[in-house]
């Protein structure tokens, strides 16, 4: 017994010094402005955690960002998607710091990506440079900030993390100055039956519950009347000093007379992890709300390693004739919290209502694998694609299927696969597999094309169809006309854009010799920067060639002049 106590002691000294002992003071901010976010770490995002936080850069792009203390690059990438121009810098103290979304990087780095890019004839590169080849120290200009990538406006995303096992923490950890005075704000709250045999306020759904707010500044919940196997979950948000959005949380606390039912925090989780969020949320209510509850008990398939207490799953068990206080702590990290107490009472439910399960032809054991023959299409769910086991709803047309909806989340790939034999081989070349949305719009997804065989690979369930597209892409100029002159002329502008299967590549030449033009799909742009000069030429010819996803091309072919 002894030795028993000796290690609980051992561990919790463990993890309370691995949560205080990230080196505040050896770390400089990114960036020379008030650091003001409008993104925290841990935040729920579409089917991740966020592993960063993204800072305000006053809506505009270009502004100086520095390196956060001595280091070396390790990795730079350029991509379409993601964190579209991102950078990497390993330091001694064993943490790497992630900078991305950048509109470019300083003058040296940018030459160095830039040749790369030439020598490889493309805008996407990544690299994975020497270590020590590329050095910066403390406040070093490093990049500049942009709005690259997936970026849905200007700012800088920003991580910290562990440079051997790349597991992100909470940049906060590290003495970041932000201000925040605000309390979390708590906007709905729930109350589930868990089993078939628990019941709440007579309900055996999932089920509101309405708050008031109390002289003493925490919030009291009208009584719960239930029985069985119950959880809590909500929807709410914190707001930082001087921004008005809506960030993520940093714990949620369910404490039941007195006792801790289930503590998480954002301290730090790993990415192979991430996609678990589908399962500490509510996904079916998100699926038809697009808003996000967020569970303080642990349901099926859940394997976040993000709780530092948990007693019988966070789940209440609630007895008849019994009566609990719930208490609902959420805080920031800064420590401000709010508190909703929930009174419970245990009681029969005498309307003897059940919960109706709806069932369907096709049922999904989550632990193996499931083959679907609908007849144009077969669909494969690979074992432990989803979470718990379901009745799956399933359609067929003549090129359509439909594989439930999107109040089910899918934790693995699973493919489509259809079957296109009554299709010319010519028809086949401009076909591809499209998902339709709310509004029947089709939406190109990966197809791999093998003799009579389309195959998609996807995460989403859905109506799948088989869409055509024989209209190539459009290329137009957008900052000049054909023949101009554009001695003053910075950077040089063209618009692209395909109606329909979208655009897979392109290329472009200036008097014959490959030139590097940056592809910005938001705003479906190619620049062109005149710093590269690669031609002495007055009369200058520009050729762009853009081809779509099932392979039609267009060409544009245009001169200028310039000294």
């Amino acid at each position: 017994m002894r030795k028993i106590s000796l290690g609980l002691l051992l561990l919790f000294c463990f993890n309370l010094f691995a949560q205080e002992n990230y080196p505040k003071d050896g770390f400089g901010p990114p960036m020379d402005i008030p650091i003001i976010l409008a993104g925290t770490f841990g935040e729920l995002r579409s089917n991740h955690f966020h592993s960063g936080v993204d800072i305000k850069t006053q809506q505009r792009e270009g502004i100086p960002i520095n390196a956060i203390g001595d280091g070396t690059i390790t990795r730079i990438k350029v991509s379409l998607w993601g964190y579209g121009k991102v950078l990497y810098i390993a330091h001694p103290n064993g943490y790497t710091s992630v900078y991305g979304h950048l509109q470019k990087f300083s003058p040296a780095i940018e030459a160095y990506i830039k040749k790369l890019q030439y020598d490889k004839k493309s805008f996407e590169v990544e690299v994975f440079p020497d270590y020590g080849e590329l050095k910066v120290s403390k406040g070093e200009l490093i990049a500049y900030s942009g709005n690259t990538g997936g970026s849905a406006g200007p700012h800088l995303h920003f991580e910290i993390r562990s440079s051997i096992s790349e597991k992100p923490t909470n940049p906060l950890m590290y003495g970041l100055d932000v201000a925040d005075a605000t309390n979390p704000i708590i906007e709905k709250l729930f109350a589930y039956p868990l089993n078939d045999k628990s019941h709440v306020n007579n309900n055996y759904e999932r089920t509101q519950i309405n708050f008031s707010k109390q002289s003493d500044g925490t919030f009291l919940a009208d009584k719960v009347s239930a029985l069985g196997e119950i959880g809590i979950g909500f929807v709410g948000f914190d707001r930082l000093d001087m921004a008005a959005n809506k960030n993520g949380v940093y714990s949620v606390e369910l404490s039941v007379n007195g006792k801790i039912y289930s503590l998480y925090d954002f301290e730090s989780f790993s990415f192979g992890e991430t996609r678990y969020i589908n399962t500490l949320v509510d996904y079916d209510y998100y699926g038809r709300t697009r808003e996000r509850i967020q569970k303080s008990f642990k349901s099926a398939g859940n394997n976040l390693n993000i709780y530092k207490e948990l007693y019988n799953e966070g789940s209440i068990s609630v007895a008849n004739g019994l009566s609990y206080t719930a208490k609902l702590l959420i805080k920031d990290y800064a420590g401000n919290k709010i508190v909703l107490n929930i009174p419970i009472d245990g009681t029969k439910n005498l309307l003897g209502n059940k919960k109706e399960i709806v069932k369907t032809d096709n049922y999904v054991i989550a632990k193996k694998p499931n083959n679907f023959d609908l007849g144009v299409a077969k669909v494969y769910f690979p074992t432990n694609t989803f979470y718990e086991d379901f009745y799956i709803d399933l359609k067929k047309g003549k090129d359509t299927v439909t594989i439930h909806n999107n109040t089910v989340p899918a934790h693995r790939n699973f493919t489509i696969t259809f079957d296109v034999s009554k299709y010319s081989k010519e028809e086949q070349k401009q076909l591809f597999i499209a998902r339709l949305d709310s509004k029947l719009r089709p939406n190109h997804a990966n197809t791999y094309k093998r003799g009579n065989e389309f195959t998609t690979r996807t995460r989403n369930l859905g109506t799948y169809t088989l869409a055509k597209d024989s209209v190539a892409p459009t290329i137009r100029t957008k900052n000049f006309k054909d023949k101009q002159w554009l001695n003053n002329y910075k950077y040089l502008s063209v618009q692209i854009a395909d109606d329909l299967s979208g655009i897979d590549k392109y290329s472009a030449t200036l008097n014959g010799e490959w030139i590097l033009m940056e592809y910005e799909p938001k705003r479906n742009t190619l620049t062109y920067n005149f710093d590269d000069k690669i031609t002495d030429q007055t009369q200058c010819v520009l050729e762009v060639t853009v081809t779509d996803n099932v392979g039609n091309t267009n060409t544009l072919t245009t001169s200028f002049y310039r000294k």
